[in-house]
């Protein structure tokens, strides 16, 4: 056999051996299996991959009672830190807690002031939002009416100009569907209190789920619910109460819209970071705890820390990939980059404790990797 035969029989073997290897590397095959929804199996040799990444509250200052809890710069410095990782990502979401509106409305009255805030942002703060590339917001929390129909229009008519999708209203906007790169996305959003989408009717939630799907790619549910603060860090897998209100159980929640044909969860409302679990192959985030909560919201301890969260999925929503940006807010700044990973420790911890069972590995780097 002469030496250019031997050349060539080597290299081909090599081709093979290499080729080989680099086809079988990824640890995380995508799975699409889900019990319910009819997205046709991908070919594992030709994966299309999306990213979307998800923070939880944001309210960037209030002119309400007065001026005072606005912050400096007009906002402007409040998310320049994390501003890269947003933008890297198909698709950002978070959730809107409060108005964005000048002046005027009608306040909601408390029946306890103590226990009670009302959020009133100046609308060009909506800049904030678009420089940050947010795709996607919630409006199902307990802060979208503070200042009754005038805020609510006012929101969604600024959210609409800015090309920034929204969901979470009973009646009207229930739904959203935005494409991103070729891609359907179908969003929808739930809490338990009025006038928004209810979490605790979950047949309801599963219907709405359902129709999402059928006219969508990817499907993004997000949920405000759950009892609140250090001492509820836990998902209890039950109903959960606060201050005698039913805040649903978030667990079942969260199973039921996956069953329907949901790709991901994103939970917020505790105003503390909560456990993240890996079902049918679809990632739930409990609670993303507070993001960028400016001048009224308790930032001590677990309150001050929360992860944003970049998923990746396959072109039918099924999780390959994920990764954890620990970060921590203080009284006069926003979110900053936290070289502690409180957030990341606090999520290996519960995670590791109320579902022991997940396919999910949380790395100490933050990695969100499938077992």
């Amino acid at each position: 056999m002469n030496i250019q035969k031997l050349l060539f029989l080597f290299s081909l073997s090599f081709c093979f051996i290499f080729c080989s290897f680099q086809t079988d590397k990824p640890a995380q095959s995508p799975s699409n299996s889900k019990a319910i929804g009819t997205k046709t199996p991908i070919d594992s040799n030709k994966i299309e991959l999306y990213s979307i990444v998800g923070v939880g509250d944001m309210m960037l200052g209030t002119n309400y009672p007065n001026e005072s809890y606005l912050p400096a710069n007009g906002g402007r410095d409040l998310l320049q830190d994390v501003l890269p990782i947003l933008q890297d990502a198909d698709v950002t979401f978070g959730n809107l807690e409060g108005t964005l509106l000048n002046e005027g409305g009608n306040v909601k009255r408390c029946s306890n002031p103590s226990l009670c805030y009302a959020f009133r942002s100046p609308e060009n703060y909506i800049n904030h939002f678009t420089e940050a590339g947010f795709d996607v917001v919630s409006i199902a929390n307990n802060h979208t009416g503070d200042f009754g129909a005038e805020g609510r229009s006012t929101t969604k008519r600024i959210l609409d100009e800015s090309g920034i999708a929204y969901a979470g209203l009973a009646g009207t906007d229930e739904t959203t569907i935005f494409e991103r790169n070729g891609i359907k996305y179908g969003f929808c959003a739930f809490a338990p209190n009025t006038g928004t989408v209810d979490i605790r009717n979950i047949s309801r939630a599963k219907q709405i789920v359902e129709r999402l799907e059928a006219q969508s790619d990817i499907v993004i549910v997000s949920f405000h619910g759950g009892a609140e603060g250090e001492k509820n860090q836990n998902v209890t897998r039950k109903t959960e109460m606060y201050y005698g209100e039913n805040r649903g159980n978030v667990y079942d929640f969260a199973h039921a819209v996956i069953d329907a044909g949901a790709d991901i969860v994103f939970g917020h409302g505790p105003h503390v970071t909560r456990a993240m679990e890996l079902y049918n192959n679809r990632l739930i985030m409990y609670s993303l705890g507070n993001f960028c909560t400016y001048g009224r919201f308790n930032l001590r301890g677990p309150a001050g820390i929360a992860p944003i969260v970049n998923v990746t999925v396959d072109k039918y929503g099924g999780f390959v990939h994920g990764k954890i940006t620990p970060i921590y807010q203080g009284k006069t700044h926003g979110p900053k980059v936290d070289v502690q990973a409180r957030a990341t420790k606090k999520l290996i911890e519960l995670t590791k404790t109320d579902f022991p069972e997940t396919r999910l590995l949380i790395e100490e780097d933050g990695w969100i990797l499938k077992k």
